[in-house]
């Protein structure tokens, strides 16, 4: 009971967006209903509100900055996060939770109800690649290393893979964690190196890795027992993972060993960005943003007086990283 109560706290508290998926996939246990509703996705609507929804995403498209978020939002910025506009046509309105750009036209998104939206035209309009409409288990993150191999993880270890772009998808078989019969633990987010290796940010202080591009995964443990929700692997290689309380772990070596770095607020971590060589900000619940001078060796922070959730942020060409919040864009 405790540990299912830890887990359904750790997804709410990300950035608000599992709650509904965690009760709907209760449902899944209770004995069918005789009749259940017809599920449909319909395309996200135009709004002059759409800046204003609470976005969870983002990733650079060259010089683009593209965001998503709640009812299918997905919103682009040629001029480093100064003013944003909605993308043209996107085919559905659940809860897009985050992004990848394979190169300044193709990207793709992941969200509610497993769905997978594809662009080829800089975020402008998007075409929809797959969705699961009998159970919402939900994908929280997205990445591709180039045009046509990607990755996808999500609720219940959950972890898709793409050769093709996309056109299909097929299940990736995870190993169990030791000591588990099964794999079970939510996969938060995805990311990789320089060389290739991929690091899942997972539940339980557990960081999934792979050294071969995705044929085998191994479990690193990092010697803490809360989640992990976001990752970043650093242009030196070092990697850093982040969490609830305002946990953050550091590796350098490639995830073989990790060591505890103090932070001064224990607002829990959603994003990282590096925005100069050694330099590191990150995102936090409560309003806080981190900031690292040394690689994530070390961190100060200051809290918004307004103390909005942050939700994630990434790096400009301006050199000033841009924040995500429960509201949309933060105006700095």
């Amino acid at each position: 009971m405790i540990k299912s109560i830890v887990r359904k706290f750790a997804a709410v508290s990300l950035a608000c967006v599992m709650c509904g998926s965690l009760a709907r996939a209760a449902e899944n246990d209770l004995p069918p209903l005789t009749e259940r509703p017809v599920l449909r996705l319909h395309a996200a609507e135009i709004s002059t509100a759409a800046v204003n929804v609470r976005l969870l995403g983002a990733s650079r498209a060259g010089r683009r900055l593209v965001a998503v978020g709640d009812h299918g939002v997905v919103l682009l910025s040629d001029d480093d996060g100064r003013s944003f506009r909605q993308a043209r046509r996107v085919p559905v309105d659940s809860t897009l939770t985050s992004v990848s750009f394979s190169d300044s036209k193709n990207g793709w998104a992941v969200g509610h109800w497993g769905v997978i939206i594809r662009t080829e035209d800089g975020g402008e309009t998007w075409t929809l690649q797959r969705s699961d409409l009998q159970v919402d288990q939900p994908l929280f993150a997205v990445h591709f290393a180039d045009s046509k191999r990607g990755w996808a993880v999500g609720l219940w270890s959950l972890m898709l893979h793409t050769d093709d772009g996309g056109a299909n998808w097929s299940v990736v078989r995870i190993p169990p964690p030791p000591g588990a019969k099964k794999a079970d633990r939510n996969f938060y987010s995805i990311f990789a190196n320089d060389k290739g290796a991929l690091y899942v940010a997972c539940e339980q202080g557990l960081v999934l890795r792979s050294k071969d591009e995705g044929a085998t995964w191994t479990y690193a443990a990092t010697g803490y027992s809360g989640s992990f929700w976001t990752g970043i692997a650093l242009h030196d290689g070092t990697l850093l993972v982040g969490g609830l309380h305002g946990t953050v772990f550091r590796s350098a070596d490639g995830g073989d060993t990790w060591e505890h770095v103090q932070t001064p607020y224990k607002s829990s971590i959603t994003g990282f960005a590096q925005d100069a060589p050694g330099t590191i900000v990150s995102s936090s619940l409560d309003g806080v943003v981190l900031n690292s001078t040394d690689d994530g060796a070390s961190f100060t922070g200051e809290q918004k007086s307004d103390r909005e959730a942050l939700t994630a942020v990434i790096d400009t060409s301006v050199g000033k990283p841009l924040l995500l919040s429960v509201s949309g864009i933060v105006k700095q």
